[in-house]
């Protein structure tokens, strides 16, 4: 089983949308992970430093945030990582560490600046969904 510690290093936010004036009632917001390198450390461990950025449209405001992915595990699953990378192959493992973790800080900076958080939009409310939960809890 591969563990994946994720490591922020920067975080930067900016809010370009005066104030004193009402945000705008529609916003777009786009989310992107860049993984800017993928290197092997061992044979069992991945460094993956990334760059998670948020962009509004209109231009609301801006959020970065900077950081490393460690990924161990045992060398098979290692290098079925790095297989899929140089296949130009999103390795979803470490991308999905990566979304969960900045998108967490992504939502405290977008708090402290008072813009609307980078979450997909919730369904509205007389829409029930059709397709039944993929996920259940038992306790």
């Amino acid at each position: 089983m591969i563990a994946i510690n994720v490591f922020i290093t920067n975080v930067s936010g900016e809010r370009l949308w005066d104030v004193d004036k009402p945000l705008p009632t529609q916003a777009q917001i786009a989310v992107n992970i860049n993984l800017v390198g993928f290197d092997q450390k061992s044979e069992k461990t991945i460094e993956a430093p990334f760059v998670f950025t948020v962009s509004y449209t209109p231009s609301i405001a801006q959020i970065s945030i900077k950081g490393k992915a460690h990924a161990t595990g045992e060398a098979g699953e290692i290098s079925k990582l790095i297989e899929e990378h140089t296949q130009q192959k999103p390795p979803i493992p470490v991308i999905q560490a990566i979304s969960a973790t900045a998108i967490a800080e992504a939502i405290l900076v977008s708090r402290t600046l008072g813009v609307p958080p980078p979450l997909p939009p919730l369904p509205p409310q007389g829409q029930e969904s059709q397709r039944p939960p993929s996920m259940k809890y038992t306790a």
